[in-house]
């Protein structure tokens, strides 16, 4: 039996350095979409790098993790998760601004 994930993502603009956060189902190919600037919201923020994805089993837990991602909440949490890659890339360790 095959399991079908559902992707909750964040990617980093080197441009702007902000977030954008998303879901899909097939995550390499969404990428390769985000990449190639063939998505309305990150075409003009190019280039831009995948720094976080969490799997799902269930559509709608992943619509919601996004959705929570990218509230006040969310935005810390996440800051916090991925505090290291954040300091490694010349990022404050809490703010996630350069």
């Amino acid at each position: 039996m095959k399991t079908n994930f559902f992707y909750t993502y964040l990617l980093l603009s080197q441009k702007d350095k902000k977030f954008y956060s998303g879901y899909t189902v097939d995550m390499e190919n969404r990428l390769k979409e985000h990449k190639a600037g063939k998505v309305f919201s990150t075409k003009n923020r190019l280039p831009v790098d995948l720094v976080y994805c969490e799997a799902c089993l269930d559509e709608e837990d992943a619509k919601q993790r996004e959705k929570y991602l990218k509230s006040g909440k969310g935005k810390k949490y996440i800051k916090s998760r991925i505090r290291r890659f954040l300091k490694r890339s010349g990022f404050g360790p809490i703010t996630g601004t350069p």
